[in-house]
């Protein structure tokens, strides 16, 4: 119902009668497309109580609307607005109504983010879809964590799971992380150094807002992770692009900028790069340490999909060596589960996580304590670890699978590297083959791809993009590949 006492006001000192003060509002009402024709109006007793009046009142305003034909009643329904308005024609009815308050544009002006590159297609108007590298959500325990979530919700605890809880999240969580991180990154730090946040990139929003300054230097890789360079420019940073190659990024040129002026914030992807997917050598990895101890430099380390490595053993982060509490190490259990489940966490020195916890209740208040109370659990009774174990190995088969499609199907149109980790291919085509015309020509044959918009800028057009595998199993590789083969 609408509140008919705040829209129309009484004012009982006027000279025009209070029932002819509510006919005229009622009628500026309907005329201003508020209540529409046919509705239905509170009986005269009801409204009488909303106007706190009389209700002879209401009767008599009532009556003043039937006359002039706004208002009919009908038996059993009350009294309802009529069809065929006095003024106002039913045809012409919406033209002549004033433009709803949410129709138009702002009175105001404010910021604006700018395009989303690539912005994806509704769900489900496409059969296939070849994503960023996620995970099969599948194959994730969900139910696992289903079930524990359940049995948390009935548990005497759940009145505690419902309050605010720590700012950093719940220490449950961040004390199975602090094990998981030390047994397998060789992370030295205890639950004081760890937040949660709703997904990695939160994280990276969070460190950045508190580093950066507007005009501040950033480096990143060429390309680079393109979400995270959005984040940087909002902030009113400059981006610094530095090359890229088969050992991951130029570490020397960075020192000769280092040795110019210090920049504000290093980002760097070192594991699996996003989006090359290329691994920073073990030599270059020991140069950009010394780097960031000499010139103190800040540096975020995004580690989104460490857990997956096929090719020998994962280099440890640079997080897990004497920085100098230098870097930020920022990772996900989205890529170990699904990509609705927003869990991500921020490692750092304790004084920049009891700040960076302020800023995550600012912009989201209370964790979800009771997920990622669910979520410790299934650490602590090793449901997590089994998990990841055998998706490396489901996920190495269907890298082997997929770039064996891509080396037979596309020989010639893609140029790719086998990534040694990860859920996703570097795929880079053909100019004779711009992503843009293959994404829409595959697009209506049900294939959902990328057109590449997420990796060119200025003159840069890389006419490539990250190619998943992971959520697809090898029937499904089948017929994307053959897709993507008929629309070249």
């Amino acid at each position: 119902m609408l509140p008919f006492s705040t829209l129309l006001p009484i004012n009982k000192a006027s000279a025009m009668p209070v029932y002819q003060q509510i006919a005229n509002g009622l009628i500026g009402l309907i005329r201003d497309g508020v209540i529409k024709p046919g509705a239905s109006l509170p009986g005269s007793r009801e409204m009488a109580q909303l106007l706190q009046v009389h209700r002879k009142t209401i009767v008599a305003a009532y009556q003043e609307l039937f006359t002039q034909d706004w208002i009919t009643t009908i038996p059993r329904k009350g009294v309802i607005v009529s069809e065929r308005l006095p003024e106002i024609k039913p045809r012409t009815f919406k033209a002549a109504a004033k433009i709803p308050a949410y129709a138009g544009n702002t009175g105001f002006t404010f910021n604006k983010i700018g395009s989303y590159p690539g912005a994806p297609a509704r769900p489900g108007e496409h059969r296939l879809i070849i994503n960023d590298g996620f995970p099969d959500y599948r194959i994730g325990p969900v139910d696992l964590l289903i079930r524990e979530y359940r049995s948390l919700f009935h548990s005497p605890a759940v009145k505690h799971y419902a309050a605010y809880g720590g700012m950093a999240g719940p220490l449950s969580l961040r004390n199975e992380l602090t094990q998981f991180l030390t047994e397998t990154r060789g992370l030295n730090i205890g639950p004081q150094n760890v937040l949660l946040t709703h997904g990695a990139q939160m994280a990276i929003y969070i460190a950045a807002r508190l580093i950066l300054q507007p005009g501040a230097t950033v480096l990143v890789g060429e390309p680079n992770y393109f979400m995270a360079d959005m984040i940087f420019q909002q902030f009113g940073a400059k981006l610094v692009r530095i090359p890229l190659d088969e050992n991951g990024i130029d570490v020397d040129a960075i020192a000769r900028i280092c040795r110019q002026k210090k920049p504000a914030l290093l980002y760097i992807i070192p594991h699996h790069h996003h989006p090359t997917t290329v691994t920073l050598s073990a030599d270059r990895r020991m140069k950009l340490l010394e780097l960031i101890r000499r010139y103190r430099l800040p540096v975020i380390e995004d580690d989104y999909d460490y857990d997956f490595h096929y090719s020998g053993g994962p280099i440890l982060p640079l997080a897990s060596a004497d920085h100098e509490g230098n870097v930020i190490y920022i990772g996900s259990l989205a890529k170990s589960l699904a990509t609705f489940v927003r869990v991500g966490y921020m490692i750092a020195p304790e004084h920049f996580i009891n700040e960076a916890a302020l800023m995550r209740r600012m912009i989201d208040i209370r964790s979800d304590n009771l997920l990622e109370e669910a979520l410790a659990v299934l650490f602590r009774n090793g449901d997590m670890q089994r998990h990841l174990k055998k998706s490396v190995k489901l996920y190495h088969d269907r890298r082997n699978h997929f770039c064996n499609l891509l080396e037979q199907e596309l020989k010639g149109i893609v140029q790719f590297q086998q990534p040694a980790g990860g859920m996703a291919v570097w795929a880079q085509f053909h100019k004779k083959h711009p992503l843009p015309a293959i994404s829409a020509r595959a697009a209506a044959k049900g294939l959902l791809i990328s057109n590449g918009s997420a990796y060119s800028y200025g003159t840069v057009n890389h006419n490539a993009l990250r190619m998943g595998f992971a959520s697809l199993n090898e029937k499904e590789q089948q017929e994307a590949i053959a897709i993507l083969k008929t629309v070249v």
